[in-house]
């Protein structure tokens, strides 16, 4: 198993210090806070390990409260609202120093059967016929606000193989697109043995959601994203329906839109697709986006 996967599944590893009540370490962070997707993820392992094993995630709606201290660790604290026949619900709190960072409420239900239909997953290149993330960042490297820019991002994507079907928003800053992004991801490297749970699959899908959501809004104008210098952004919250069954080591097509922005605010939508159509996952985020004071000034 590649070194970096293997350290983020020892991140997702949380401590028990308690009932109910686990610690979390945190990734160096490029930016002076943790991370959206890593709190939510650690948020949701959190949630998985006070319930049966058979119940797994069906849906997730958070918040970010403060941007987390990289520096400290993140105390979890679940509450066990209920526990029905078929369905059971779970609250998570985050705190750093004392203070809530960010609040999740996750539902989980026991395997059924049920009606079915799905949109059709739209049209998009193989991901071997695309350039890897290194490749990208690397190309780019000189639009980034700061040299090292470039190598702290790929030191945080590295556990994950994530490939952009267009340029994504930082190699295009002050053109204008379709509010549109699509991205193949996978993990570098197959979760076998004990690492190869249903939940985990999800756990870390639910860190790579966060990674490039918010792409779409920054397209639509012409933004390169706060690695450039012309936005700076924060996810706000954040929620995800879990469809069908799928695999993170597996390729997986996260297709995301933008509906609207306004008011220092950006939403996002996104699909993740397996590789032969199904869709497993449905997400929507909001967060801010403003411009710089001195730009706006």
């Amino acid at each position: 198993m590649d070194a970096t996967l293997q350290y983020l599944l020892d991140l997702l590893d949380l401590e028990r210090i308690e009932q109910d009540i686990f610690r979390g370490a945190s990734h160096p962070s490029v930016i002076p806070r943790v991370f959206g997707g890593q709190v939510a993820a650690q948020a949701l392992v959190a949630a998985c390990r006070t319930v049966e094993p058979d119940r797994l995630p069906h849906s997730l709606h958070s918040y970010f409260l403060r941007g987390g201290d990289p520096g400290a660790p993140i105390v979890y604290t679940v509450d066990r609202i209920r526990d029905g026949r078929s369905f059971a619900t779970r609250r998570v709190v985050a705190v750093q120093h004392g203070q809530p960072i960010f609040h999740l409420s996750a539902s989980f239900q026991l395997p059924e059967d049920g009606l079915e239909h799905q949109e059709p997953m739209p049209p998009a290149p193989d991901p071997e016929t695309l350039p890897d993330g290194e490749e990208v960042l690397r190309r780019y490297a000189d639009r980034f606000a700061h040299p090292a820019v470039a190598d702290l991002l790929l030191e945080a994507r590295r556990a994950v193989d994530l490939r952009y079907v267009a340029e994504p928003p930082f190699a295009t800053p002050g053109r204008r697109r379709e509010p549109r992004s699509q991205v193949w991801f996978r993990t570098n490297g197959k979760l076998d043995g004990d690492r190869d749970d249903p939940m985990l699959h999800i756990c870390l899908a639910t860190y790579v959601s966060d990674m490039t959501l918010l792409d779409s809004v920054l397209l639509a104008h012409g933004r390169g994203g706060w690695s450039v210098g012309d936005v700076v952004g924060a996810s706000l919250d954040h929620a995800m329906w879990f469809h069908r069954p799928f695999r993170a080591d597996e390729w997986l097509l996260y297709d995301t839109d933008s509906p609207t922005s306004g008011g220092g605010r950006g939403l996002a939508r996104g699909r993740i697709f397996t590789r032969d159509g199904q869709l497993a996952v449905s997400v929507i985020q909001e967060g801010v986006v403003r411009v710089p004071r001195e730009e706006s000034a």
